[in-house]
């Protein structure tokens, strides 16, 4: 038997560590090489690996959920019994009536190229990624090619008609935290032990901006392309933050210096399975609407599939939040570190008001926004998001030349 170490690589950027994501291996598995094994996390991303050998797998570095160090084993193969295996062809193994767990190999040899969380919801439904048709770069399965084949699946008879037993309702499941949602849980935890949060919320009558927006996306024929608020509360607050420039601010705790930014890297926080991700767009101050509009889409939707690249999860200088349909009447929402500032959409509502002494009926909206107390004043947070409010309710001013 000949052994084969396969240590934890350097995945960049100063990671000395990595959590253990998700094995897609197990113990006495012919691995062929580069077949992707697992994930590891770093703080900012799900890293896929691969097999730099071909060979049977004799030991795993742990669980999902353990740390390794870089340079620690992760993987141990046995090379002479893959080599053993692969002389075997004259007897090729038949084929399985079931199909091959998700994430595997393609059975044609194709390496079965996607996300860490496209991978987990395959697994759990059942999908053999091998037969999904991938329309990404490369061969790359997508979101929606998966989708398209998820949600053609049939669902066995027996398990559509059974009810939940008696016993079933009474039984408990437990999860562990690991990966992304640990440190989500860590970043929040940190947020709002060390962060004195002072939160705003002011009312806002959108109905000519929801006016002006809904004009401009009767001109796009593509659903998946028309406006949302986000680029509209995007170019106000950058607008704002010229003359408020405290807001656009990190804090750099091991030097104890704030850094005001001169550009705009807006965050965009993204609900997405693994959690709550803020992708960011890069100077946001540079951008017209339809190009942050697009850019906007485009890191979301990278965020939530996992084709985003580490270094766009990373550097906000400030954020902009909305839960969309479920958005309420307020929020309270928690500050993104290192910054000093978040504001966040709420949701949008018909109701009658009071304008210019009569009772009329106005799309009405609240922003709730969150500061530092430590580095941004009352005053100035309060008189920052008044400024975003009366562009918001007179959407000409935010395109008016300085």
């Amino acid at each position: 038997m000949s052994e084969y170490i396969f240590k934890l690589p350097d995945l960049g950027e100063g990671t000395v560590e990595s959590e253990i994501g998700e094995w897609f291996i197990s113990v006495g598995d012919r691995v062929a090489e580069e077949d992707v094994v697992g994930t590891m996390m770093t703080d900012k991303a799900a890293v896929e690996l691969s097999s730099p050998v071909s060979g049977t797998v004799l030991k795993l570095a742990g669980e999902p959920g353990d740390i390794v160090a870089v340079g620690a084993p992760l993987v141990v193969f046995d090379t002479d019994g893959a080599a053993a295996a692969a002389t075997v062809e004259a007897t090729p193994e038949p084929v399985a009536a079931e199909p091959a767990p998700a994430g595997r190999r393609a059975p044609a040899g194709r390496r079965v190229m996607t996300s860490p969380a496209i991978r987990r919801r395959a697994k759990e439904a059942g999908i053999d990624l091998a037969t999904v048709p991938g329309t990404g770069p490369g061969g790359r399965i997508t979101r929606s090619d998966f989708d398209a084949v998820a949600n053609g699946a049939a669902v066995p008879m027996a398990a559509a008609a059974a009810p939940p037993s008696a016993a079933a309702t009474h039984e408990t499941r437990e999860i562990k935290v690991i990966g992304v949602r640990r440190m989500i849980a860590e970043r929040m935890a940190a947020a709002a032990r060390e962060i004195p949060h002072f939160t705003y919320v002011e009312e806002t009558d959108v109905t000519e901006l929801e006016s002006l927006r809904n004009h401009l996306n009767g001109k796009i024929d593509d659903p998946s392309q028309r406006l949302t608020l986000l680029p509209f509360l995007g170019l106000a607050l950058i607008r704002a933050l010229r003359e408020y420039p405290q807001c656009n601010a990190t804090y750099d705790r091991e030097r104890n210096v704030i850094v005001q930014h001169g550009a705009v890297h807006l965050g965009v926080a993204t609900q997405t399975n693994d959690g709550l991700k803020v992708p960011v767009v890069f100077n946001a101050q540079s951008r017209s609407l339809d190009d942050l509009a697009a850019e906007i889409r485009r890191v979301s939707e990278g965020a939530r599939d996992n084709s985003i690249r580490k270094d766009e999860l990373t550097g906000s200088t400030i954020t902009i939040t909305s839960l969309g349909k479920l958005g309420g009447i307020v929020s309270t929402p928690v500050i993104n570190m290192p910054e000093v500032g978040i504001i966040g959409v709420n949701r949008a509502v018909d109701r009658p008001v009071v304008l210019d002494g009569q009772v009329t009926v106005r799309r009405m909206m609240n922003l709730s926004s969150s500061f530092d107390h430590r580095f941004v004043d009352g005053y100035d947070a309060a008189a920052m998001i008044q400024s975003i409010r009366e562009m918001l309710e007179h959407p000409a001013t935010i395109f008016l030349p300085e």
